[in-house]
């Protein structure tokens, strides 16, 4: 899923995303609440008709990006108290507020509100963090099964459907790095009930070998039946290892960021564009890669933009690692339906 924290794919207008065959977009419940707003959203109609994108959208709850605030947040049993990035004004989210501005934004699947445990952190602080998140866990889903009906608006107004019936609740496995804990959080989280699960709390700092270590630790006692989506991950093969394990969706910022920097993901390896020995190549970016970029433009081109700061590098670096990103996706799942 290509990360749109702020309502867009940096760079990329949505008719290229479709293009791309980009099924689902993240948006960010943090980012969207402070800037536009989410009554503002709401009075347009839901993300789906503000940002003009007609498939599907997860919301993240916020609570990895109010974790990151570090020093300008206060968590209390309630929720918590930060201090925006943009201005310095003060807000609250609690599990409700969050999941409050998720109904409105309309998102198709929208997170629980967790706290995401810093790494490291003992087993202490890691039962802390975990019991925390699931007594939200519990808040967000009984604020949801109240609330979920009261949008006016539905995704398609033409639709006969007037259950509200459109929007799925995501629960969130914590316990830091400590296996037991990781296995105790996914029992109680399925437990609440949810129709999906995530596992959250990772790629906060640890060792790689140890984000396996977790996700292995813990996608064993998730259900088979339900989504399992493992949050903020990863590289290209780690995408093909952790759908391997028998995880169903995952996000992460490294092609779009990756890209911005001139980064790029190619069948012969990772290539840095800014570099000066691709000022005279004249072959494409990737010579297996179908994409609208290495089709058309060379490496010395897109060098040539990037070493000129031109904003046309940004969107084309980040249309091709999308590209490159969505194509790995393909191929697992033909490698699945071949058996």
């Amino acid at each position: 899923m290509p990360v749109g924290t702020q309502a867009t794919v940096k760079g990329v207008p949505q008719d290229v995303l479709e293009d791309l065959g980009v099924e689902i977009l993240l948006g960010n419940t943090y980012h969207l609440y402070l800037r536009p707003g989410v009554e503002q959203i709401r009075t347009i109609g839901g993300l789906h008709r503000f940002m003009a994108w007609p498939r599907a959208i997860l919301t993240d709850s916020g609570g990895f990006q109010v974790f990151s605030l570090n020093e300008l947040r206060k968590v209390t049993e309630e929720g918590v108290e930060f201090r925006s990035h943009l201005d310095g004004s003060s807000h609250f989210l609690s599990p409700e507020s969050a999941i409050e501005a998720q109904i409105w934004l309309g998102a198709d699947i929208i997170m629980a509100f967790d706290e995401c445990t810093e790494y490291p952190a003992d087993r202490a602080r890691a039962r802390e963090s975990m019991e925390l998140t699931l007594r939200w866990a519990e808040r967000c889903k009984q604020h949801f099964e109240a609330h979920k009906h009261e949008v006016p608006w539905r995704l398609d107004p033409s639709s006969a459907d007037t259950t509200g019936e459109f929007q799925a609740l995501f629960g969130i496995v914590q316990g830091g790095m400590d296996r037991a804990l990781r296995r105790e959080s996914a029992e109680r989280t399925i437990a609440i009930g949810f129709p999906g699960y995530a596992i959250g709390g990772l790629s906060v700092g640890e060792p790689r070998p140890q984000t396996r270590e977790v996700v292995e630790a813990t996608i064993e006692y998730l259900p088979k039946d339900k989504p399992r989506y493992l949050m903020g991950v990863g590289t290209p093969e780690e995408i093909v290892e952790y759908s391997k394990l028998g995880i169903d969706m995952m996000d992460c910022v490294l092609p779009t960021r990756a890209a911005r920097h001139g980064l790029l993901f190619t069948s012969e390896g990772r290539i840095s564009i800014k570099q000066a020995r691709y000022a005279g190549d004249q072959g494409p970016l990737d010579p297996t890669c179908a994409c609208r970029v290495c089709q058309r433009y060379s490496r010395a081109y897109l060098r040539h933009l990037y070493a000129s700061n031109e904003v046309l590098a940004q969107t084309l670096n980040t249309v091709h690692n999308l590209r490159f990103y969505l194509d790995t996706m393909r191929q697992v799942r033909h490698s699945i339906e071949l058996g």
